[in-house]
């Protein structure tokens, strides 16, 4: 019988990594070594590292081969992508998990190293393009974009976030390399400069902008979705890797596709998983991952995110950070297809949810749906010291957003949040009569 055994997760980059295809003689078999590139706090990718870890669904899936071979899965955790793709493309991770622009830049660098990659999956997407914020200290002056010119933007250069950041600016009339100072940190360095005023603003990916707002450490300044640009993350694995060992990898794709199921079927026992395995608030966690959530997962690999990743390829030159990359022959789902069967046709096809109103109340396994804000409102003013986390959509972006961390409009009967000031003034210079109101203001309307 074949066993699975869990190797301890190293965070340095410079630790010397097993790397798969190495077998040794164990007994009556050989041992391999799996080695998975994951981003644990980039919790848009848990359906293929941190909540897939945690269940042990890999490993199930690895066991169920008998083969006669004893595995090992080593999780290797980082904060962004771009080291796992350098100990990919050096032969020491196997299967790793990345954003979008990430994900272009681990292809490019495969080729140009004769260690081509494939991307075979997606964990998590935003159609709009939500999973990016854009966030400034929550007293800063800074209304719009606009207000950037001249300004310390902080973001992780390469980076989906650094992505929005650029199409964001070019959009309001900005030149990204010329009208503001741009800071090249680690997200965690980013925050920090934030808090500490020297930085004036930080553009980053989940659950970055969402945990400064939880904490009060930032507001909303743009909106990602008001691109309307889709934002994934996916896994990519090595191509000589997937051809030598196909069926370790259809295992994986099937305990991502269980992990994507838990997810869907038990949000907040998902969301508390995360939580414990990552430090990250619950309550942060379920922001992006829960059943109204920033984020869609799904590991199908849908046209409109393939289309999506076309496009970023021209940002990505014009930084200077790659050449052409040729993304139809990169995406390759023919092992996802294989290992979801006629389901995968099913996924493919299938939508993200609508959007609603949530409550999470204190000491609940489960969350309230309300149909529009105005109700989820009304029950909060009910129910002030049992909400344990209240969560509304953006009125024009659908981007969920904790309720008391919104900018609330009256419109008549209607009570209507947004993530940024901007957007809110944007909607009462259109809407005569409308006025921005206080989140006390808007509990005391409901009322």
């Amino acid at each position: 019988m074949k066993r699975t055994a869990v190797a301890v997760s190293a965070v340095a980059l410079l630790l010397p990594l097993a790397g798969c295809g190495g077998s040794a003689e164990a007994g009556d078999g050989s041992t391999v070594t799996v080695t998975v590139g994951y981003q644990s706090k980039t919790i848009n990718t848990v359906t293929a590292g941190t909540l897939l870890r945690s269940l042990g669904s890999f490993e199930k899936q690895l066991n169920a081969l008998d083969d006669g071979i004893t595995y090992k899965v080593n999780w290797q955790d980082y904060a962004t992508g771009a080291p796992i793709t350098a100990q990919m493309t050096a032969g020491k991770i196997d299967i790793g998990s990345m954003g979008d622009f990430p994900l272009l830049l681990n292809a490019a660098r495969g080729k140009q190293l004769n260690q081509p990659t494939r991307l075979v999956s997606v964990t998590g997407y935003n159609l709009r393009g939500g999973l990016n914020t854009i966030v400034t200290a929550p007293d800063s002056a800074l209304a719009d974009l606009e207000d950037l010119r001249g300004k310390k933007v902080s973001t992780s250069v390469g980076s989906a976030a650094d992505g929005t950041l650029v199409r964001a600016l070019q959009r309001a009339g900005l030149d990204p390399e010329k009208d503001i100072e741009k800071l090249n940190q680690q997200p965690a360095v980013g925050a920090s400069a934030l808090s500490a005023g020297s930085a004036d603003a930080l553009s980053q990916f989940v659950a970055w902008p969402g945990l400064l707002a939880y904490q009060g450490k930032a507001k909303a300044l743009y909106d990602g979705a008001e691109l309307d640009l889709p934002t994934f993350h996916g896994v990519t694995v090595r191509e000589d890797f997937a051809k030598r060992r196909p069926a370790v990898l259809d295992a994986f794709l099937k305990a991502q596709a269980e992990a994507t199921d838990y997810l869907g079927e038990h949000p907040v026992a998902a969301a508390e998983r995360v939580a414990d395995a990552t430090g990250l608030p619950s309550e942060v966690v379920y922001l992006y991952n829960g059943a109204h959530g920033i984020a869609t997962f799904d590991p199908a690999v849908k046209p409109q995110l393939v289309a999506a990743l076309k496009e970023d390829v021209p940002i990505l030159k014009a930084a200077k950070l790659t050449g052409d990359v040729d993304v139809d022959a990169f995406v390759d789902d023919q092992y996802v297809k294989k290992a979801l069967g006629a389901e995968y046709a099913e996924r493919l096809s299938s939508a993200p949810p609508t959007a609603a109103s949530e409550v999470w109340p204190k000491g609940a396994d489960e969350t309230r749906t309300f149909k529009t804000p105005a109700e989820l409102l009304t029950y909060v003013a009910r129910h002030k010291d049992g909400v344990r986390a209240a969560y509304v959509p953006d009125a024009t972006t659908g981007t969920l957003w904790f309720a008391d961390k919104a900018v609330w409009v009256a419109d008549g009967e209607q009570l209507l949040p947004f993530l940024t000031t901007a957007t809110a003034e944007a909607y009462v210079a259109g809407h005569g009569g409308a006025r921005v109101i206080t989140y006390d203001e808007a509990l005391e309307r409901a009322s």
